[in-house]
């Protein structure tokens, strides 16, 4: 008889400030615990994704905001942001979709690259009865196969 392992399920919280940095930090522990969990393999897309999501997050709320890291199965992590402002973005709010943005503009690629790159998306309102409670969290899932290593038939390109 063979025994299944299975892999507990985990989830990370960082609280980040309303400060230029915050979304360097978030991309570098984003880094370190995908490693640890074994996930190199979903580090450059979750990373540009949450990387999108933490700025605007930082630019467009005025004050803290969170990561939010969870193994959400095999091979798979959620990346949820959470900040002040109730407003939720398409293509999160089902209004529509994100315009692809011009070659030249310097702002406007988050939430395309969001349609583009993320397996799933979504968005909730979080409803408080204080002041700094509210807001919203928009989520991106990540989903992908660890590179085969020393397989003769892969196209390493």
């Amino acid at each position: 008889m063979a025994l299944a392992t299975v892999t507990p399920p985990w989830a990370y919280t960082l609280q980040l400030p309303q400060d230029p940095r915050g979304p360097g930090v978030a991309r570098a522990t984003l880094r370190t615990v995908l490693r640890v969990h074994g996930m190199r393999h979903l580090v450059d897309t979750a990373e540009l994704l949450a990387g999108e999501l933490v700025t605007n997050a930082y630019r467009h709320s005025s004050g803290p905001y969170s990561l939010r890291l969870r193994g959400a199965g095999r091979n798979r992590v959620r990346v949820g942001v959470w900040d002040s402002c109730p407003e939720i973005p398409d293509p999160f709010g089902g209004g529509g979709v994100a315009e692809a943005p011009e070659v030249l503009a310097e702002r406007g690629r988050g939430l395309y690259l969001v349609q583009e790159y993320a397996d799933s998306w979504g968005a909730y309102p979080i409803r408080g009865g204080l002041p700094g409670q509210g807001g919203k969290v928009l989520w991106v899932e990540c989903v992908g196969e660890p590179e085969c290593r020393g397989a003769p038939w892969r196209d390493r390109g």
